[in-house]
């Protein structure tokens, strides 16, 4: 117990003091620091999961928007294409009822709604379709810049759609999308749209190039005519053979004699002379 007494005495003395000042002041300012370090690195940390839902947010919407030019032409889409288009939708519709902001469940039922009603309108002849999605866009950022009242708009919209339609009319929109997709896949399922079947064997080279040697043989082995060869090649002459500079060509003697002349054959024989008729 005599350190615990050397101890009380020393920090009561007035010698301890200036070391009790100085340890205070360093234990308030790590205290500080920390909790000065620690509001910084919460407004940071907060900053980044801002841009990141704001990034998330902004993602969905345009492949909502994207989508909503899709659902505009819907009836023109190949069977392919539609597929595509409703797993875009489907991502997009998971991503912002996962956003972290009041009413984005309610959001994403009413963009549902509209879709789904842009995709009815389609295959109705005559149909603006451009202001429909101006203003599915223009809604839909709204609620990304003011949440609250985007969020009671799009409750008052589905509250209202619900009141309108009856169980009988919802039925016979129903059936009409049911025959109207029916419609769809028996056009691209016609022998029109039918591609041809791609064949599954490999194709042997070695056959190939058997085939076209086969075609330049008889090419090659017919032989041109002379006035083709002629008329192609027309400097392809023999060349004079040379002289030797030390013999002197013999020079030819005159002629004793005319060479009698061949007259050229006639081209029609002549008639024959008929026979003198003697005299009385």
């Amino acid at each position: 117990m005599q350190w615990l007494t050397d101890f009380s005495d020393w920090f009561f003395s007035a010698d301890a003091q200036p070391v009790l000042f100085t340890a205070a002041v360093i234990a308030i300012a790590l205290l500080a620091s920390g909790l000065l370090a620690a509001w910084i690195a919460r407004g940071a940390m907060k900053r980044v999961i801002a841009q990141r839902n704001t990034e998330i947010k902004i993602a969905a919407i345009a492949a909502l928007v994207d989508a909503s030019v899709e659902a505009s032409v819907w009836n023109s889409l190949t069977p392919q294409e539609q597929v595509l288009s409703d797993r875009a939708v489907g991502q997009a519709d998971i991503q912002v009822r996962m956003l972290p902001i009041r009413g984005s469940g309610v959001a994403a039922d009413w963009a549902a709604h509209r879709l789904h009603e842009l995709k009815r309108a389609s295959a109705t002849f005559g149909y603006q379709s451009e202001p429909a999605v101006t203003e599915f866009r223009d809604r839909l950022i709204e609620w990304q810049a003011k949440p609250s009242r985007a969020r009671k708009a799009f409750a008052s919209d589905l509250e209202q759609w619900k009141s309108t339609t009856t169980e009988s009319d919802r039925t016979l929109l129903a059936d009409q999308d049911a025959w109207v997709a029916q419609q769809h896949r028996a056009q691209y399922n016609s022998p029109l749209f039918a591609q041809p079947p791609v064949p599954n064997e490999p194709v042997d080279t070695q056959k190939l190039l058997a085939d076209v040697d086969a075609l330049r043989q008889p090419a090659a082995a017919e032989p041109m005519p002379a006035q083709q060869s002629a008329s192609l090649f027309p400097l392809a002459q023999a060349a004079p053979a040379p002289v030797s500079p030390t013999q002197a060509a013999p020079t030819p003697a005159a002629p004793t004699q005319a060479a009698p002349s061949h007259a050229a054959p006639a081209l029609f024989p002549p008639a024959p002379s008929s026979p003198a008729t003697p005299e009385a």
